[in-house]
């Protein structure tokens, strides 16, 4: 059993669904007092309430820097200091590069690599006042392992992350905060059940544990990197795939 991290504040972007709820409701349930930022403050809010335990919520574009050191003052304010960061916000249109207009790129590595620089900085004066100061950033396997045709840019932020978390894990040290990466694989959310049961079967078959992810498997993984347990690992990743990158090919899951 992981020590306990209830009391702890922690901040999590692009709370409001999907990945990034699942981590806010697993902190929230070993807790944890959960900042929720979302764009859409009414959107937070909804999923403040539903998580409980004194859950927050606040508006926040991560791409922005006013915004940002907003968020990080609005989560001193309510719980007194910030102990870890979930810096999940991300955006992922599909568009191919013949089709794609320059600023779709532009928008997506603000949002996905910037966005997590600014998270970063904004939230360090106050990280660094804790005693167990974490930082955990959401990739995907998805540009650091895997590819998939239209999403270059998500691919390319994404392993950017991954690029920035090495070095600053370097300069977080000298403060006592780790930084660390989850690298989701296929995981079940609102997004991806839209596309429908077929698809899900079969995306599900190339996978080695025969299943699709939950959110809360990525937040588990979230909480573990989050942990006392945890203190002497930074710079690392956690791919949560259920063994989908392993497989040379489908014919190697038959064999």
């Amino acid at each position: 059993m992981l020590t306990s991290i209830a009391g702890r504040a922690v901040v999590v972007t692009g709370a409001s669904k999907g990945i990034g709820k699942g981590i806010a409701r697993v902190f929230a349930r070993h807790g944890a007092r959960v900042m929720v930022v979302s764009r859409t403050l009414a959107e937070a809010q909804a999923c403040a309430a539903e998580l409980g335990n004194g859950a927050r919520a606040c508006a926040a574009d991560v791409s922005d820097w006013a915004a940002c050191q907003a968020m990080a003052a609005a989560t001193v304010e309510a719980f007194g200091g910030i102990d870890i960061l979930c810096a999940n916000a991300g955006v992922f249109p599909q568009t191919k590069i013949e089709s794609m207009d320059p600023a779709e790129w532009d928008e997506v590595m603000a949002t996905n690599l910037k966005g997590s620089f600014l998270t970063v900085k904004a939230c360090l004066p106050h990280l660094k006042k804790s005693d167990q100061a974490r930082v955990v950033l959401t990739s995907s396997i998805t540009g650091p392992i895997t590819g998939f045709p239209g999403w270059t840019h998500y691919g390319a932020s994404k392993a950017g992350q991954l690029g920035f978390m090495r070095t600053a894990c370097i300069e977080l040290a000298n403060f006592g905060i780790t930084i660390n990466a989850v690298l989701p694989g296929n995981i079940v959310t609102e997004g991806l059940a839209d596309l429908g049961a077929d698809y899900l079967e079969t995306m599900a078959a190339s996978i080695p544990l025969k299943r699709l992810g939950s959110v809360d498997d990525v937040g588990n993984a979230a909480l573990f990197l989050a942990s006392a347990e945890a203190a002497y690992i930074t710079g690392q990743t956690i791919v949560v795939d259920g063994g989908q990158v392993q497989p040379e090919s489908l014919e190697a899951l038959n064999a």
